[in-house]
């Protein structure tokens, strides 16, 4: 509860005290106050193993004692009947062991937060509970939807916004493309949902994805011709925690366009200049995003959104639809999913686009990261213009969705059918 509260464990100072108290501390703040995004629940961070490698009954006790002769510490040991055993208090989980053994009797037991992790963020404190490194941490959210107890939480910032639509402040929603695949009944609907909740308008962030897929395209075109041998996408900003943290090189690869979100929080600012402006949309790594960001106050997920509908008793069957003016093409909506970036940047430049060579990058995991480091290295990638998004199959997958991951992809195939204008009907 507490980080739904905004809060995380050491606000805890006393077991005492009553949930209503923190409740009623959440209720006065006038602006969050935590410096970090994700949190470990310590009481619910107990239950998984200690120890990588384990030596099963499978162990056949042989002769040629391959995990023996081959770990680097002396730390197999051998019992009465002849099976190895590990001792715990030496072994360094290397694996040497599990990989020499000819009978696959030594099995790894992960840890699923750590194996999940594509950058060793997380791990165990001296008490055995899970800790982030923020200095490490992209805000991926792959630990957050790992860890089967539910131990690992983001910091909400619900209460934050409730409050000021609660106080009648001026509440602008800018919600992600990936909102297409989250709410099964018409979009209509569930903008008429956000309205009963409280928002005073909604802002589609496609219209902002239409500007930086221009934006990129032009930038795209000229690093080409300055001679840079590739350029890769920005509007994930759990990459751009990667590129900061743990691939620096690859800093003058990326392009330098801002993320839909960027513009889509200046479109609402034109319109509603003393808003507040609430991003909604499935990722962790936005709550970082927009603290470099002035023009968003606040984060706001789908899967929030999900709670806030149950907790207000909105049937979104029910609701008064609330119609939009659609100005974005079909493409800007697609940025929802792998390779919607790329295949707008280059529908935005039509024939201009044949001699470029893109790829796409749609899971940031360790064998993708040694990919990017290379390349960054080297100078030279596989292609041209390199989309990279840190969710496989894009943002519709992302942590914090509301939907079925399945149905939600289905789900957004569906409504990109029904949008009809697109850059191969327009004018640039």
């Amino acid at each position: 509860m507490f980080p739904l509260m905004g809060l995380d464990m050491t606000d805890e100072t006393d077991e005492a005290t009553l949930l209503s108290e923190y409740a009623q501390k959440v209720l006065k703040r006038t602006e969050p106050e935590k410096e970090n995004i994700m949190c470990v629940i310590d009481e619910a961070c107990s239950s998984c193993v200690q120890i990588n490698y384990e030596i099963t009954n499978l162990c056949r006790g042989c002769v040629a004692r391959s995990c023996y002769m081959n770990c680097p510490k002396d730390a197999i040991r051998f019992k009465q009947n002849g099976q190895a055993k590990i001792d715990h208090d030496t072994c360094i989980s290397c694996g040497i062991c599990h990989k020499s053994c000819p009978y696959h009797a030594i099995v790894y037991i992960p840890v699923p937060c750590e194996e999940a992790c594509p950058v060793k963020a997380i791990s165990k404190d001296a008490n055995g509970v899970e800790k982030i490194d923020e200095s490490k941490c992209i805000y991926c959210g792959k630990c957050l939807n790992a860890c089967p107890f539910g131990a690992i939480f983001e910091i909400s910032q619900t209460f934050d916004i409730l409050q000021r639509i609660r106080k009648g402040d001026e509440v602008v929603a800018i919600v992600a493309p990936s909102i297409l695949g989250q709410f099964k009944t018409s979009i209509d609907q569930v903008y008429g949902a956000f309205k009963q909740i409280g928002f005073t308008d909604i802002i589609e962030v496609a219209e902002g994805a239409m500007a930086t897929t221009s934006n990129e395209a032009h930038e795209l075109l000229e690093k080409l011709e300055e001679g840079q041998s590739f350029m890769t996408t920005s509007c994930c900003p759990s990459y751009i925690e990667l590129v900061e943290k743990h691939v620096p090189e690859m800093k003058p690869y990326v392009s330098s366009t801002g993320s839909p979100m960027y513009y889509a929080a200046r479109i609402a600012k034109e319109k509603h200049p003393n808003a507040t402006i609430v991003f909604v949309g499935p990722c962790v790594a936005k709550r970082k995003e927009v603290r470099r960001d002035e023009a968003v106050d606040f984060i706001l997920t789908f899967e929030e959104v999900g709670s806030i509908l149950s907790g207000f008793g909105i049937e979104l069957e029910q609701t008064q639809p609330f119609s939009i003016l659609h100005t974005s093409v079909r493409e800007a909506h697609g940025f929802a999913q792998a390779g919607g970036v790329m295949g707008a940047v280059k529908a935005y430049l039509k024939e201009e686009a044949d001699k470029i060579n893109a790829v796409q990058i749609s899971d940031i995991n360790k064998k993708n990261i040694g990919l990017l480091r290379a390349a960054a290295k080297s100078g030279k990638a596989s292609g041209q213009f390199i989309e990279v998004m840190a969710c496989e199959g894009g943002c519709i997958t992302g942590p914090c969705t509301h939907n079925d991951i399945t149905a939600g992809r289905r789900q957004l195939m569906q409504e990109l059918l029904k949008r009809k204008e697109s850059y191969e009907t327009m004018d640039r």
